[in-house]
């Protein structure tokens, strides 16, 4: 799947985007973590620390370490203040 880092932690990952493949949004966070070192501080285990959330697809916000993911899903990470 696409992902793509707004804001702060655009910053720390030091890349815009990349593709990832991942079955629930808990893997997805853990291989971020694994991949690139700096995210680390944001991510507790298979969540996002409580300033930063998810997005998936555009559609809605995700905190749900079980949240099922598909390879064309795409997934924004950002700051909780810049989602509103």
């Amino acid at each position: 799947m696409h992902v793509e880092f707004l804001g702060v932690p655009r910053q720390r990952a030091g890349i815009s985007q990349l593709e990832v493949h991942a079955d629930t949004l808990g893997q997805l966070l853990g291989t971020l973590a694994t991949q690139i070192p700096p995210l680390r501080e944001f991510i507790a285990v298979d969540r996002l620390h409580s300033s930063f959330i998810a997005n998936l697809n555009g559609d809605r916000f995700v905190s749900d370490p079980s949240t099922p993911l598909v390879k064309e899903d795409r997934v924004l990470i950002l700051s909780a203040d810049a989602g509103g």
